[in-house]
């Protein structure tokens, strides 16, 4: 996940050396200090909680995603779900409806451009709306991750 997301934002050489490896903006893998867990992979301004297992429980993930990234400090947390025998292009990346709305309103978005933009769907689970949950694929993620970074309004980005 972090090796893909410097790939695509430019952030590495052909090796996967870092260009700057002072750069705040590198995605990384931070070490884990103390009780607080801060996230698997910090991509500014997003944590991503990565998980590989077969049976999925996205809501309990998102409720974790959350604690991490306000104890990294981060305004963003989300889950990053590996899809067995494909790709890391493939993985699924879910977002809470409060994380998705906030980042679409960054960016600028009515909720019709977000999903169809990004690829979004999403899972509504009975009358509970903390366990409804928007997912797109990590490959959308990345394009996400890059207009965000840039501070473009994505309506102006094709």
């Amino acid at each position: 996940m972090r090796n893909y997301l410097n790939g695509f934002l430019g952030l590495v050489d052909e090796r996967g050396v870092f260009l700057d490896p002072f750069d705040g903006m590198n995605v990384r893998r931070p070490a884990q200090e103390g009780s607080a867990d801060v996230g698997d992979v910090h991509a500014v301004p997003f944590i991503l909680e990565c998980k590989d297992v077969k049976n999925p429980a996205v809501p309990t993930w998102l409720r974790q995603a959350r604690i991490e990234a306000r104890n990294a400090g981060f305004p963003y947390g989300v889950v990053v779900h590996k899809v067995r025998g494909l790709g890391v292009r493939a993985g699924r990346v879910h977002f809470d409806v409060r994380t998705w709305t906030r980042t679409r309103t960054a960016l600028g978005l009515s909720s019709r451009d977000m999903a169809d933009r990004y690829g979004f769907t999403a899972s509504v689970r009975g009358l509970d709306s903390g366990r409804w949950y928007l997912t797109t694929t990590v490959a959308e993620f990345a394009a996400l991750l890059s207009h965000m970074r840039a501070g473009v309004n994505a309506r102006a980005v094709r």
